[in-house]
C-alpha cells in the first residue's frame, strides 16, 4: 500500500511552527524549528527511522505552518497551540518539554540567579521562556566570571535575621577567592547587594547593548593577541545576548488570529506555484514611485515576511537621477540602489521582488537587477486588470478575484503605494513650510 507524500516545497528557510495534519484535517502533530524546510524534510529522510516517524508519517496529508520572526516566538506559538489542540502524537510522545527559564529570587534577601524548569508565582522574577538552555547557562558562567552581576552561587538559606552558621562560610570556596560579595558574613550591606540584583534584573529584561559592545571589544582584543579561547568565549556570549534578545510577537492565540497567521502563510504557498517560483516568497519586497507633476518624486519599499507586514524593513527613497515624469527611470534608481546596498553588505535577498505598474516597470527594475547582478525572481501587478507580468514572459497571468496569493500582491502593492504617498505629502508639506 502506498501513502500519498504532502507537498513540502512552500515550507520557507525560516523559523515557525509547523503543523501536520490528517485526511481529515484533524491537527496530529505540532512542532517548533528554527528552519521550518529543512526540519519537516528530517520526518521523511528514509535514513532516520525512529518508531515516532514510522507511525505519524503516513497519517500526513496536509503540512501548514506559521512563519515566526524567531525561534523564540516559534516556542510560545508551539506551546500555546498544542495546548489549544493537544494533538494526539504530541500527547503520546509526551511532547508538551518545558523550556528554560532565568530566575532571579527576588523574593529573598540576597537572590540568587537560577536556570530553571518552570515558572512558579512565589515572588521571583523569571525571564523567558527561551528555547535553548546552553547558550543561556554560557552567559550566566560568563556573567559570573566576569564579575558583572555577582550574585552568590550557594544554595544556602540565609538572611539578616537568620545568619549562616560560621563554619559553612569558612569551607565555601568562592568566600575565599573573593568571587563572592559574601552578604553571609556581612561583607556587603543588604542595600548594595540588592541594588547588583536590581541590576541584573534590568539586564534581562533586555537593557544589555552596552554590555554586548564591550563583549565585541574584547573579543576583537584578544584575538589581535592571538589569544583565541578567550576570544572564543567573548563570541560565545555574544551569540547568547543575541539568542536572549530575539524579538517576541506574540499575542494571545485566539482562533482568529490562528486564522489569519495560517491564511498568511497558505497565501505564501499559493503564490510560489502560480508564479511557478524556485522556493517560497517567504520574504517579498515591493515598490512604488510617487510624485505630483514631476516634482518631489520619491519611492517607497515595503517588506512582508511570511505574508505579512515586517515594518521595520520598511524603507523610503528619494529620487536623485531622475528629472521630471519618469516612472521607469526612477524606478530603475531605485531597485539599483537598494540591491546594491544589499550585495556590499552581504544582505540576503528577498525571495520576490514585485513593482507597481506594468511591463515598463518591470523592465526598468529587471535592468537595474541585472546591473547590479542580483538574481532575485521578479514580478510587476498592474492597476488595471491586476494583472501580474513575469521577465521573458509575453502573457500576463490573471488571477481568480477570490485567490490568496492575488490578494496578497494587492496587500503588497497598496501599502507601497500608501507609504509612497505619505513620504511625498509629508517632503511637500516641509517645503511649504519652509517657504511660508
Amino acid at each position: 500500500m502506498t501513502t500519498k507524500t504532502p507537498n513540502r516545497a512552500h515550507l520557507p528557510h525560516a523559523p515557525g511552527v509547523y503543523l501536520m495534519r490528517d485526511a481529515g484535517m484533524e491537527v496530529l502533530y505540532i512542532g517548533k524549528a528554527k528552519d521550518l524546510a529543512k526540519r519537516v524534510a528530517q520526518y521523511f529522510n528514509p535514513n532516520r527511522p525512529d518508531f515516532k516517524t514510522q507511525e505519524l508519517v503516513p497519517l500526513i496529508r496536509k503540512i501548514d505552518y506559521i512563519a515566526c520572526e524567531s525561534e523564540r516566538e516559534a516556542l510560545i506559538w508551539e506551546r500555546r497551540l498544542i495546548q489549544k489542540h493537544q494533538p494526539f502524537f504530541n500527547v503520546m510522545w509526551k511532547d508538551d518539554k518545558s523550556y528554560p527559564f532565568v530566575k532571579l529570587s527576588m523574593n529573598e534577601e540576597f537572590p540568587r540567579l537560577r536556570v530553571v524548569r518552570s515558572k512558579k508565582r512565589d515572588g521571583a522574577k523569571y525571564f523567558g521562556p527561551y528555547p535553548k538552555v546552553t547558550p543561556v547557562r554560557s552567559l550566566l558562567r560568563g556573567l559570573w566570571k566576569r564579575q558583572l552581576f555577582p550574585l552568590r552561587p550557594c544554595d544556602y538559606k540565609f538572611s539578616t535575621e537568620k545568619p549562616l552558621d560560621k563554619a559553612k562560610i569558612k569551607s565555601c570556596l568562592y568566600y575565599h577567592t573573593g568571587e563572592c560579595p559574601a552578604p553571609c558574613a556581612a561583607k556587603i550591606t543588604p542595600a548594595a547587594y540588592r541594588k547588583i540584583a536590581d541590576n541584573a534584573a534590568l539586564f534581562f529584561e533586555g537593557r544589555y547593548a552596552r554590555l554586548k559592545k564591550s563583549f565585541q571589544s574584547q573579543m576583537y582584543r584578544a584575538s589581535k593577541k592571538l589569544e583565541y579561547e578567550r576570544a572564543g568565549q567573548f563570541r560565545d556570549n555574544i551569540q547568547a545576548i543575541d539568542h536572549m534578545s530575539e524579538r517576541v510577537r506574540y499575542q494571545e492565540v485566539r482562533p482568529g488570529r490562528v486564522t489569519a497567521r495560517l491564511d498568511a502563510s497558505r497565501s505564501v504557498t499559493e503564490l510560489q506555484e502560480a508564479l511557478s517560483l524556485p522556493k517560497p516568497p517567504h520574504r517579498i519586497e515591493c515598490f512604488d514611485i510617487s510624485h505630483l507633476f514631476g516634482k518631489e518624486t520619491v519611492a517607497s519599499m515595503v517588506s512582508f515576511a511570511g505574508g505579512r507586514p515586517d515594518k521595520s524593513q520598511y524603507r523610503r527613497f528619494r529620487i536623485k537621477t531622475v528629472e521630471g515624469i519618469d516612472d521607469f527611470a526612477s524606478m530603475a534608481e531605485v531597485v539599483s540602489r537598494r540591491y546594491k546596498r544589499l550585495l556590499d553588505e552581504q544582505t540576503p535577498l528577498p525571495d520576490l521582488v514585485l513593482v507597481d505598474g506594468g511591463k515598463g516597470q518591470l523592465e526598468a527594475a529587471r535592468k537595474a537587477l541585472a546591473s547590479v547582478r542580483a538574481k532575485v525572481p521578479l514580478a510587476s501587478l498592474a492597476k488595471r486588470e491586476e494583472e501580474i507580468f513575469l521577465p521573458g514572459r509575453k502573457k500576463s497571468i490573471k488571477l481568480p478575484a477570490n485567490s490568496a496569493a492575488l490578494h496578497l500582491l494587492q496587500q503588497l502593492r497598496d501599502e507601497a503605494h500608501r507609504f509612497a504617498i505619505t513620504f511625498n505629502r509629508r517632503r511637500r508639506s516641509k517645503k511649504l513650510g519652509a517657504v511660508r
